[in-house]
């Protein structure tokens, strides 16, 4: 970002060339090394300015994003990928995930890389040449078997191309931004049987082999699970198809099955990166060759290159995702080091790994991946590493090797001392236990010291990951430390096993019966133990990102603490204890941000939906509806959430830890599908609903505050009480109102929040109807601010309900490109004649409006900020 603003690559050259010349005179007349480390830091900081600049930035796909008005268009194109879940979001509005969510379909993906487009005009249509990608969603019923795609297949399909969704709120994830990056500029819905193949490749691209290498050795374990061997086994000792997604996500980056209920559980505990290739993953493997062949006596040439090259094969079968690269990037210069007797110091290969990979993807630096893996070494090679050599470290070792008694010489006193205690234990064992006895005392120290170390890394890592994740994830993952405590250990002796297996299954299902068995009973010790850690309330604790001084100061006390930790002891300890001061600081609550001494109503850009934020002016809280998708009640079971994705992350970026109040206006997927995410996250102090048809998504929605311990309070016309410095009144639904057994507009509580001369009178998906026993009751008074309802469709905001609200200002939650035209052009026409300012979310994204107590209002929009 600095390197676009504010150099230009012909100056960063020119500095670089002139830092280049300081160092030679530098070096001739050798000064003094400390005064040459200011320019050579410079020199890097050049060199990296001018990698940022230098590195081309993703294709807009300007040409391809111009055909995805939603007009149906032939495209013709290659598979570049297949079988993703659709679990991210395509769109609010005919998304992938909701479009499968409102029948009994399932969905997968497929990427596309184009090769033309069909050009519509009034008096012909011809394809034209257009790169770009494509993201489809295949969708089909579930009775029917989904068919597979080849990669480099050339496919033809008709659909209506859009643009990926945009969320315009603060802290909602930029999910276009996240598809171009990987090459994806629009996405489309279709059924899966109309992608036709009409073209074979006749010689498959790298990628393409490497894709299939990756899910031929994925299906391999998906055979063994459905084999006759396998199923004969009892329960505890046999994969189940849930394993064998959890295994293929580990070893070999194959996502496609990983059960979701699971991953939310590692994800709670903070160890969701065991059971993901990952670089931990890629280390022990390399060590497991290194090993093997060391004791097949090859010597260390041989051992290193072989082990690099089974180490890159593997690498490229997983997908050579970027933490797959930065490990293998450091193993190979930590063996090389090794070849060369060099001094294999764990921060210097950091440091070389990371300067070639950010030189080669400069972007990399702002990547969540890459900040905790660079993070997690710099705390166990920082930190761990040496407080472990300041105390027990030094005893591990002094315990290997114990009866070649010429090591005593080269050792510390101490550590000298310590061996001989052990051989004296050890011959004390060997007169009780006989001759195995005598390594039993060593064996013991070795094996609890090794713990300890496991236990220092483990605590160090976490501390350092505090930051991180209250940043990206907003997690403050409490169990991580006991998780990661039992999970690693695990899965340094699963992984050789899950590849054992797989060997064996190439062979047959029965040769693979006895390592799949250890495995399927580690696998399920493993994961009942992570689970249950993660069932817990107490796990899921949710946190806003802390300010940027906040981190300002964590960063300087981690720097304080990596070089405390190398000084005389009483520094040591001090650097320890900066360590758990800096985790208290990212986690002390910060006020929220609001406006006192005025009411806000922020409308958030949630689609095709609705999700209001009330704050009073004495700063009380509460959320009226948490969007969702389209299509009823039965797409909140889409996979994409959104109260997860863009309300909770809108709400933190306020700071808001807790609501005082979550109300649900009626249940509609589309205002209450993120509803059960926000409950969990903010465990609001109250539920308000109306009047509801209890249909399996509302009931679903009461256990879960049920569970959560939240009181449900249920309003109706007349009901008033006071929200902080404000005064709600209830206008609907009636008292006597009875629902129809399926969810309906009408079902809505619509509030009237009242500050002063100043009103907000929020709707819901209130329709004619409503509005016309509003009237009748003589419930409608002029309003500042109105929601207007049901997204500014026909069937709401009548000439005589405006007449009599005559708001001051009006906004509209709707979706961007949705399918029923809302607004209305009628509805705007409406509003437009009675001079009302309206403001919408599709086109201004979200829209706070801040009322005073003398009736004024003023607005800020995401568009404007």
């Amino acid at each position: 970002m600095l390197s676009h603003w504010v150099w230009q690559p012909f100056a960063l050259l020119f500095l670089a060339v002139a830092l280049i010349s300081m160092l030679t005179v530098f070096a001739l007349q050798a000064v003094s090394g400390r005064v040459v480390l200011f320019p050579l830091a410079a020199l890097w900081f050049s060199l990296g300015l001018f990698c940022a600049e230098m590195q081309p930035a993703p294709p807009t796909q300007a040409q391809l994003i111009s055909y995805a008005d939603g007009l149906d268009r032939k495209v013709t194109g290659r598979v570049i990928a297949s079988g993703l879940l659709a679990s991210t979001a395509a769109g609010s509005v005919d998304g992938p995930a909701n479009r499968a969510a409102r029948r009994d379909e399932s969905a997968t993906s497929v990427d596309l890389e184009v090769e033309a487009v069909e050009d519509v005009q009034p008096d012909r249509a011809r394809m034209v040449p257009v790169q770009g990608g494509v993201r489809l969603t295949l969708y089909s019923r579930s009775t029917e078997i989904a068919p597979s795609f080849q990669c480099g297949e050339l496919v033809e399909l008709s659909a209506q191309l859009r643009p990926p969704e945009r969320f315009f709120d603060a802290g909602a994830w930029d999910y276009a931004g996240y598809l171009l990056e990987h090459g994806i500029g629009a996405t489309a819905a279709i059924p899966a049987g109309s992608l036709r193949v009409i073209e074979s490749p006749a010689r498959p691209s790298l990628t393409c082999t490497l894709h299939a290498i990756q899910q031929w050795a994925a299906g391999r374990i998906n055979v063994y699970a459905a084999s006759l061997a396998n199923r004969s086994m009892p329960a505890l000792l046999q994969l189940n198809a849930q394993d064998a997604g959890m295994l293929n996500a580990m070893l070999f980056g194959d996502r496609t099955h990983l059960d979701r209920t699971l991953r939310r559980g590692f994800e709670r505990t903070g160890s969701f990166h065991l059971f993901v290739v990952s670089g931990l993953h890629l280390a022990v493997l390399a060590g497991l060759i290194f090993l093997l062949a060391r004791r097949l006596r090859l010597p260390q040439l041989p051992s290193t290159l072989l082990t690099l090259a089974l180490a890159t094969g593997y690498a490229l079968v997983t997908g050579f995702g970027l933490p797959v690269q930065r490990a293998l990037a450091m193993t190979a210069i930590f063996l090389v080091a090794r070849l060369m007797s060099r001094d294999r110091n764990p921060l210097n290969a950091l440091g070389i790994a990371v300067l070639c990979l950010l030189a080669a993807h400069p972007r990399d630096l702002f990547d969540p991946s890459f900040q905790m893996t660079m993070l997690a070494i710099v705390a166990i090679a920082g930190v761990a590493v040496p407080l472990g050599e300041r105390t027990f470290m030094p005893y591990e070792r002094g315990a290997r090797d114990l009866f070649e008694i010429e090591l005593d010489h080269a050792l510390q006193p101490r550590i000298a001392q310590f061996r001989i205690t052990l051989r004296l234990l050890g011959r004390h064992a060997a007169g009780l236990l006989g001759r195995p006895g005598i390594a039993l005392p060593a064996t013991v120290v070795r094996w609890t010291l090794w713990g300890c170390e496991l236990a220092l890394v483990t605590c160090v890592a976490e501390l350092f990951m505090v930051l991180p994740m209250a940043v990206y994830f907003h997690r403050i993952t409490i169990f991580a430390i006991a998780a990661n405590l039992i999970s690693i250990p695990f899965v340094g002796i699963l992984l050789p096993l899950v590849l054992l297996t797989f060997l064996c299954s190439l062979v047959s299902s029965w040769a693979a019966l006895v390592p799949a068995t250890f495995t399927a009973a580690l696998l399920h010790l493993t994961t009942w133990f992570v689970t249950s850690l993660g069932r817990l309330h107490a796990a899921d604790v949710r946190s806003p990102a802390p300010s940027l001084a906040a981190i300002a100061i964590v960063l300087a006390m981690w720097a304080f603490a990596i070089w405390a930790v190398r000084k005389q002891r009483v520094l040591a300890f001090a650097g320890v204890a900066v360590l758990l001061i800096a985790a208290a600081v990212v986690l002390w609550p910060e006020p929220p941000l609001f406006h006192r001494g005025a009411l806000e109503v922020t409308a958030i850009d949630v689609g095709q939906g609705d999700s209001l934020l009330v704050v009073s002016p004495d700063g009380k809280t509460l959320l009226v509806d948490a969007g969702g998708p389209i299509g009823g009640p039965f797409a909140t079971n889409s996979q994409f959430d959104i109260g997860e994705e863009v309300v909770s992350p809108y709400l933190w970026s306020r700071r808001i830890r807790r609501l005082d109040a979550v109300a649900l206006t009626h249940a509609h997927s589309d205002h209450m599908g993120g509803m059960p995410a926000i409950l969990r996250n903010f465990q609001p102090r109250e539920l308000w609903v109306g009047n509801n048809p209890p249909d399996a998504g509302y009931r679903a929605l009461l256990a879960e505050a049920k569970e959560l311990g939240i009181p449900v309070r249920s309003f109706h016309a007349g009901d008033h009480f006071a929200f902080g410095a404000t005064e709600i009144e209830v206008l609907s639904p009636a008292a006597g109102y009875h629902p129809a057994r399926a969810a309906a507009n009408d079902d809505s509580l619509v509030l009237d929040v009242r500050y002063g001369l100043a009103s907000a009178l929020l709707e819901g998906d209130a329709q004619a109807s409503s509005e016309r026993a509003m009237l009748r009751a003589d419930e409608v008074r002029h309003a500042t601010l109105l929601k207007a309802g049901h997204h500014g469709s026909l069937t709401s905001s009548t000439p005589q309900f405006l007449a009599a609200a005559s708001p001051d200002a009006a906004v509209i939650s709707v979706g961007r490109r949705n399918p029923f035209g809302h607004p209305r052009p009628e509805i705007i026409a409406e509003f437009a004649g009675d001079h009302i300012p309206l403001y919408r979310t599709d086109l201004m994204g979200a829209s706070s409006f801040f009322l005073t107590r003398d009736g004024k209002v003023s607005a800020s929009t995401f568009e404007a900020r």
